[in-house]
């Protein structure tokens, strides 16, 4: 483990030196991102202007969701999505052998080589609607919930990550994957969204197959009705599956995997 953790300082030692050698760059995508998290604030305050409540939400309940969703997006957009990102132009290059040559498992390498400083500088701006959603709630939780609250983000940063992978994954047997790509981001659009909207065949897909909507709505309900013992089992089971998932077919891809660089 200290092995990796060196490892993992050394590319984010590299990553926030790069970032400050390109500080316009740096200053201009954090200022996008956070441009688009304040598109979304205005959005639910425009919307609740009309109604009191969405599938049994408030203002701030939603806006609530709607912190947590960002909170996970904005981890998995630091940690994870530009290495990922990369993969499949990397196989496409033969530069993924690279990452065959470094001194640990090929995939925290392709994961973990680089963080974005833009958006983990945003996950204070997300934690910080949390905060205030919650303040304005009057929500007071029990250790147990913060600690719940906690747990189901990292599961949902997980879930986020596995799905993710499978998707850019498949560029070990296809050309490419950028279509699918973006469509991971419209299949992260529902973690805004209540679970409680979806039914039927709706509900099945996105909660149950796809669990899409438990990334937000988990940690949500936990931070505003405490610590359940269903949801927790749940929400811990699906991350484990969707990880032995994502991790089986990097795995299977890597076999398969040939240069294709001179």
């Amino acid at each position: 483990m200290i092995h990796y953790l060196r490892i993992w300082l050394a590319g984010a030692r590299y990553s926030i030196v790069r970032s400050m050698m390109f500080r316009g760059d740096f200053i201009m995508w954090g200022l996008v991102e956070l441009f688009w998290m304040f598109v979304n604030i205005v959005a639910i305050a425009v919307i609740y202007q009309h109604t009191d409540s969405i599938a049994g939400w408030s203002k701030y309940e939603m806006l609530l969701l709607l912190g947590t969703s960002m909170l996970v997006q904005r981890m998995l957009m630091g940690f994870f999505w530009s290495n990922l990102f990369e993969l499949g132009r990397n196989i496409r290059s033969g530069y993924f052998d690279f990452f065959l040559a470094q001194p640990g498992h090929p995939l925290f390498m392709v994961s973990t080589r680089k963080i974005d400083l833009d958006s983990i500088l945003n996950i204070f701006v997300a934690l910080a609607i949390v905060i205030y959603a919650a303040r304005e709630l009057g929500l007071d939780p029990s250790l147990g919930s913060l600690a719940a609250y906690a747990l189901f983000v990292i599961c949902g940063l997980i879930l986020s990550y596995s799905m993710l992978l499978i998707v850019v994954s498949i560029s070990f047997w296809t050309i490419g994957s950028q279509g699918m790509e973006g469509g991971y981001f419209t299949l992260a659009e529902f973690s805004r969204l209540p679970r409680e909207a979806f039914s039927g065949v709706a509900n099945v897909i996105f909660v149950w197959i796809l669990p899409a909507v438990l990334i937000s709505n988990a940690p949500a309900r936990a931070l505003i009705s405490g610590f359940d013992f269903t949801s927790t089992l749940w929400i811990l089971g699906a991350t484990t599956v969707w990880l032995f998932i994502a991790i089986t077919v990097f795995n299977r891809g890597l076999r398969r995997y040939h240069s294709a660089s001179s």
